[in-house]
């Protein structure tokens, strides 16, 4: 899976280029004319909403293919009712692209249609953990929704629950809102398909995860409405559980009431927390240049899990 350079920038020649923590976006013509939106995954690697100097090799490449793992079971098992906007995840299909671009490129992409994004992100939480816990340690709620006392860091909850949050700007931390704050932005019928959909999605993944001994303890999700639809119906859209944007536990691991360790960037964490001890970063960027152990190490976690969850052995 991994390439000899990571992946940290691109420069192609099309329009509106729009640049996340990790991802850069494109507008782009499919070689059959149809519009469409590029999604390139790149190495970059953000902790504590700064994105570091260097990344993995080849992580772009893991998250991409998860991602379009999991896109394809939420087609087999769920397609009846909710739609994606996956087209392909061929950078040969695009107009305008070099050979070599499309070298370059290649599992570090996924074309999607275009659509009006819901400026909601639709998180589902069947464990007590991140700032849902903290929340609940001052209330006994999680955007607003009252769970039962006497639960522990990291609990399993009585029943999966819908916490939506408002997107924020790069830089800056999503806030958890409750339920009826959501309905109140983007409306109550849309809202409560969205939160349907998110609870089904994360339920068939959690279910199936647990089968391969893996614990799906959160999740957020993304929808929009596509700009050619003749009507508001969502569908989902940007990547979807990947350690990224889901927090995965190992089975045989887990214990309530502890911190778990997760398949995810929690070394480069803890490094970094090193770093902020010693008075070296103020979690404040630029980010410092993240050593080679650094870096393998959180490949590793990233590469079990995709392994684990998919069975598609990497090396």
């Amino acid at each position: 899976m991994e390439s000899t350079k990571a992946l940290m920038q691109t420069h192609l020649p099309l329009p509106n280029k729009r640049q996340g923590k990790v991802r850069d976006v494109y507008e782009c013509q499919l070689k059959d004319g149809s519009e469409a939106l590029l999604l390139v995954a790149t190495d970059r690697l953000s902790a504590f909403d700064v994105v570091m100097p260097n990344g993995p090799a080849g992580k772009g490449k893991l998250l991409t293919q998860m991602s379009a793992w999991w896109f394809k079971q939420i087609k087999d098992k769920l397609g009846y009712k909710l739609q994606t906007h996956v087209i392909s995840t061929d950078p040969a299909d695009i107009a305008g692209l070099s050979d070599e671009q499309v070298k370059q490129l290649q599992g570090y992409v996924m074309i999607g249609r275009k659509t009006k994004v819901v400026p909601i992100e639709c998180v589902v939480r069947g464990y007590l953990a991140g700032s849902g816990w903290k929340e609940y340690q001052q209330n006994q709620q999680v955007c607003g929704v009252k769970l039962p006392a006497g639960l522990t860091q990291c609990a399993k909850l009585p029943e999966p629950i819908f916490t939506p949050a408002t997107k924020a700007e790069q830089g800056e931390h999503d806030e958890n809102i409750s339920f009826a704050r959501a309905c109140e932005l983007v409306g109550t019928l849309q809202m409560e398909v969205l939160r349907d959909h998110s609870l089904a999605i994360y339920q068939m993944a959690h279910d199936y995860a647990a089968e391969r001994g893996i614990i799906l303890a959160d999740t957020k999700f993304e929808f929009g409405v596509p700009l050619d639809a003749k009507d508001e119906t969502p569908i989902l859209i940007d990547e979807v559980l990947t350690p990224d944007s889901s927090r995965y536990w190992s089975a045989a691991h887990y214990e309530a009431g502890r911190d778990q360790d997760s398949y995810d960037k929690q070394y480069v964490r803890n490094y970094l927390e090193t770093l902020v001890a010693a008075g070296k970063w103020d979690k404040q960027a630029p980010g410092p240049v993240l050593p080679e152990d650094v870096l393998m190490n959180t490949t590793k976690k990233y590469e079990e899990a995709f392994e684990l969850i998919t069975g598609v052995t990497l090396h």
